[in-house]
């Protein structure tokens, strides 16, 4: 079995059709049938049912395809440490939520840099279905994140949940009704609780679906925002913002999520999760 195989077939899933895989692949089309072809013959079964407009996978296709992404992952991991520079000898990918890097994620980046000198380390940032899949076909070890459902090899190590409080470029910014309100979106559990909590407080007129670009804002203009603690925290430091006295807190779960068959290869791993685990109880708890 050959890894470009694989990967043509991860092509053909990913775009949905022979056509755009080879158009993706930068090869001709009877190049990745042929592919295909080889693939299925190795296996002894056909891995997709072809129409015309699309392509579908079939139950052998489904099985292999979690196989197929591990596999051309690890070949993606083996090719970069074997060309890691001398003085290193390993790499740890880290994906993470664009919102967990102020805080909890420049932290364990820190950690690693700091504490493992021949570790090289890169930085992936996505959105929650990026990471899934990043990490699901092997091109990350590991990620920090909101959502998180494990799949086969994988261990979710939950974090302390992270504080969501009510913030405003002014000191005198009212709970309810601040015509400068900015609403950002912080998942479906948080938009519930929000809506119970300010149900009759009417719609934002600015929405923003990330905590930083709101506090940007925020920053440049006026408002009030429901901000990560984390996030939030220096810019509190330096008389930027204020909180706002008695709005109500909501909280939003986060965890690391590891591939194994990379982690168990990480003598320095587990220690490092406990501390991170350690460190957001203590900044939660300030």
């Amino acid at each position: 079995m050959n890894i470009v195989s694989l990967q043509t077939f991860i092509a053909i899933i990913e775009t949905g059709s022979l056509v755009r895989a080879s158009q993706k692949m930068n090869v001709t089309q009877s190049t990745v049938t042929a592919r295909l072809k080889t693939l299925e013959v190795e296996i002894g079964q056909t891995l997709l049912n072809r129409q015309k407009s699309s392509t579908t996978l079939t139950p052998a296709g489904t099985k292999l395809l979690g196989y197929a992404r591990i596999m051309t992952g690890l070949w993606r991991q083996a090719k970069f440490e074997t060309a890691l520079p001398e003085g290193l000898d390993g790499v740890c990918t880290f994906g993470c939520d664009r919102d967990l890097w102020h805080g909890p994620g420049r932290q364990f980046f820190y950690d690693i840099l700091s504490e493992h000198p021949e570790i090289a380390i890169s930085v992936k940032q996505g959105s929650p279905q990026d990471l899934e899949h990043w990490l699901t076909e092997g091109s990350v070890d590991v990620v920090l994140t909101y959502e998180a459902v494990a799949r086969g090899s994988q261990t979710i190590y939950d974090l302390p949940v992270e504080r969501l409080e009510l913030y405003s470029s002014r000191p005198d910014a009212p709970v309810v009704n601040d015509p400068d309100y900015i609403f950002v979106d912080h998942g479906a559990e948080y938009r519930q609780m929000h809506a119970e909590s300010y149900h009759d407080a009417g719609i934002a007129r600015i929405n923003f679906d990330s905590s930083w670009w709101a506090l940007q804002f925020m920053l440049d203009n006026q408002g009030s925002a429901y901000l990560p603690r984390a996030l939030a925290d220096r810019f509190l430091r330096n008389g930027q913002i204020f909180p706002v006295a008695d709005a109500p807190v909501y909280t939003r779960k986060k965890c690391l999520v590891a591939n194994d068959h990379v982690a168990q290869n990480w003598s320095w791993f587990q220690s490092l999760v406990k501390r991170q685990q350690m460190e957001d109880v203590l900044s939660e708890g300030q």
